[in-house]
């Protein structure tokens, strides 16, 4: 495997206390009911965009109103992130590695690319990509294949040799649509069972198990 294209949130780092923080507080803030940690951390894996309206079920936004939920939400979550966002044990030294194997590194994220380029600069990680592709670059979101296919086309990448590496199975999804190979991991946001049944190319319990994918 030459290009390796990962997920952000739940694959390279762990921002599951930031979202939910983040979340939570919105929601307050406007009177909603207030989503479970484990509904947030589920739908981490689509834009909020898509994901804050599965979380209020039934309830009607204005154009306007939406728009002011966004806006709070991306406020806390710039506040949260200072001290509840972190890399995964050992994820450097891998991406590191993989580097140094010449390996062709990406990120597809479900995330708005001006907070994910903040937070891989934040992070340390920002030099080991080669692009990066946010929510607001991709006319359909995961999991439709738009994201992959960016990155796929704009730099002439054999999908034979490429690989989505993700813990939701969105990510898997989103793979698998643009014909490439997929990954799941177990350290994010969905359980080995539900990654499963998604029947990835591999499946990895540990960050070090990047290594060994071929």
């Amino acid at each position: 495997m030459e290009n390796y294209i990962f997920d952000f949130d739940g694959t390279l780092a762990d921002s599951g206390q930031a979202a939910v923080l983040a979340t939570q507080s919105a929601f307050k803030e406007f009177n909603l009911a207030t989503p479970t940690t484990s509904q947030i951390e589920y739908y981490m894996g689509i834009p909020i965009e898509v994901s804050f309206k599965k979380m209020a079920p039934g309830h009607f936004f204005s154009e306007q109103a939406f728009s002011d939920l966004l806006t709070i939400f991306r406020r806390q979550y710039q506040i949260a992130e200072q001290t509840s966002l972190t890399l995964f044990p050992q994820m450097k030294s891998v991406l590191q590695q993989l580097m140094y194997n010449q390996k062709h590194l990406f990120v597809v994220s479900s995330k708005h690319s001006t907070p994910l380029k903040r937070n891989l600069v934040q992070l340390h990680i920002a030099e080991y990509f080669q692009a990066v592709v946010g929510s607001d670059q991709v006319t359909h979101f995961k999991p439709a294949p738009d994201g992959v296919l960016q990155v796929l086309n704009q730099y002439s990448l054999s999908k034979d040799d490429s690989i989505m590496i993700g813990d939701a199975i969105f990510d898997l999804q989103m793979g698998q649509a643009a014909n490439i190979h997929t990954c799941g991991v177990t350290w994010g946001a969905h359980s080995v069972n539900e990654l499963n049944k998604q029947h990835p190319d591999y499946l990895l319990n540990t960050v070090s198990d990047l290594l060994t994918i071929h």
